[in-house]
């Protein structure tokens, strides 16, 4: 699987928020972090563009498929740990000293802390892809969600992403909450 057949694994009909833009900004958070080797930063780009590579909202293995691929596809000397990486997006969570899981986690969770615009154009785009579920059932499972991340310590595991982006988080979280009943 080429870097063309990748990307186009992201523009799946289905694809309303997991999608090409969603790597393209996480390859731009990406490209903000300092302090990271060579090594590191490809092998991040590679956890960046396989994470969401199988992406079903009516299937829970979606991390694992995406893995699995990635241990195919990958190059060998860094296939391991980017398909470790890619498992730790199931959950969001990272254990402590763990330094490029807690970067990926914070860039993919960064969206949480966007400006308010963007964060409810992603809310809805999340929306869109669970479509299949019953409003009612929506809510419940969506707020089970956002109650999860708001009752985190710590939303980022990254400090750089958490200084940056906790608070912002928050205020989102509280506001698609509130709207959510």
């Amino acid at each position: 699987m080429n870097r063309e057949e990748l990307a186009a694994a992201y523009t799946a009909p289905n694809r309303h928020y997991h999608n090409l833009a969603h790597i393209e900004d996480c390859l731009a958070a990406l490209a903000r972090v300092d302090n990271l080797s060579a090594r590191e930063r490809e092998i991040l780009s590679e956890a960046i563009w396989w994470h969401d590579v199988v992406y079903d909202a009516t299937r829970s293995d979606n991390e694992e498929l995406s893995a699995q691929l990635a241990e195919q596809h990958v190059r060998k000397d860094i296939r391991q740990e980017v398909a470790r990486l890619i498992r730790l997006t199931k959950t969001h969570d990272v254990a402590p000293g763990d330094r490029l899981g807690a970067i990926l986690i914070s860039i993919d969770l960064s969206i949480l802390g966007a400006e308010p615009a963007r964060y409810d154009a992603y809310a809805a785009a999340i929306r869109q892809e669970f479509i299949h579920v019953p409003e009612r059932d929506y809510r419940a499972g969506r707020s089970r969600v956002l109650r999860h991340f708001a009752a985190k310590p710590v939303i980022f595991p990254d400090p750089t992403f958490a200084a940056k982006y906790d608070r912002q988080a928050r205020d989102n979280l509280a506001r698609e909450l509130a709207s959510l009943g």
